[in-house]
């Protein structure tokens, strides 16, 4: 596909493959109006039912991860991509973005309500271990995956460097299940790289849309830019991308783009529009 940049020469892009799925920014719930008769009852039935697990339960249970439990509930009834982030999880998202994190290096996502990996990142030990794209995640240090929430699967996966986690793995043509002990690191994303192919024509490789990713991107595209020859076609490489902050995915496109509505969202509330 042909574009043209905002200022200099036409350039040629080709875009090789993509997996994008944006994290939007935390979302602060404005006042709620009046509730109606009905959800007063809805209420009252949820509040009965944690009394009667709470007294009945076969082990004594914590109410806030009950409580917890159903809004993590309620929400994954709504679509695969809503969430509830408590304050902790919130400041893992954040070390996702940021590129630093302790963990095994691998971006999953649940599948037809399997965990699933979209990739292992680059250099990291899922990706040394020989973890795939398409992995399908059966257990977590023994635990079965089926039913449990990507944020608590995650929440699993992470931890401090030089621990050990096993995981069992169910891959495409093969019987029997595959099982890996990977032992944490902490993870750094770089999010962009780049490379000369050959004079005048580039290779950018973008991982994850990070907070830093729009400017790593435009040093790169200047570094291609300052080359005896410039830039006349560029590799965008995309794939097994999973995605990232929303606001960096928009301004990295603008760089490509002319003009054109890039992206908009669509609410029930005026200031989600």
């Amino acid at each position: 596909m042909r574009m043209v940049q905002k200022h200099g020469t036409p350039l040629l892009l080709l875009i090789v493959g993509t997996a994008l799925g944006f994290f939007l920014s935390a979302h602060w719930v404005p006042n709620v109006a009046a509730v109606g008769r009905q959800d007063y009852e809805s209420l009252e039935a949820f509040s009965n039912i944690l009394a009667i697990v709470r007294k009945n339960y076969v082990e004594d249970v914590d109410t806030k991860n009950l409580v917890n439990g159903a809004i993590n509930g309620m929400l994954n009834s709504l679509d695969p991509h809503s969430a509830y982030l408590t304050p902790e999880l919130y400041k893992e998202l954040q070390s996702d973005t940021q590129g630093r994190f302790g963990g095994l290096g691998i971006e999953i996502t649940v599948k037809s309500g399997i965990l699933t990996v979209v990739s292992p990142i680059e250099d990291t030990p899922a990706a040394k271990a020989g973890i795939k794209p398409g992995d399908q995640i059966f257990k977590i240090e023994g635990e079965f995956t089926k039913d449990m929430s990507l944020i608590d699967a995650v929440k699993k996966m992470r931890g401090l460097k030089g621990t050990k986690i096993n995981l069992s793995i169910k891959r495409e043509g093969v019987a029997d299940l595959i099982d890996f002990t990977l032992v944490r690191d902490v993870i750094r994303v770089q999010s962009v790289r780049s490379r000369t192919l050959e004079p005048g024509y580039g290779y950018i490789r973008l991982a994850q849309f990070q907070e830093r990713s729009d400017r790593d991107m435009q040093r790169a595209l200047e570094k291609l830019a300052a080359e005896k020859n410039g830039i006349k076609g560029l590799v965008l490489d995309l794939r097994n991308n999973p995605g990232g902050l929303l606001t960096q995915a928009v301004r990295v496109s603008d760089m490509f783009l002319d003009s054109g509505l890039i992206v908009y969202t669509e609410g029930r509330i005026e200031a989600q529009k």
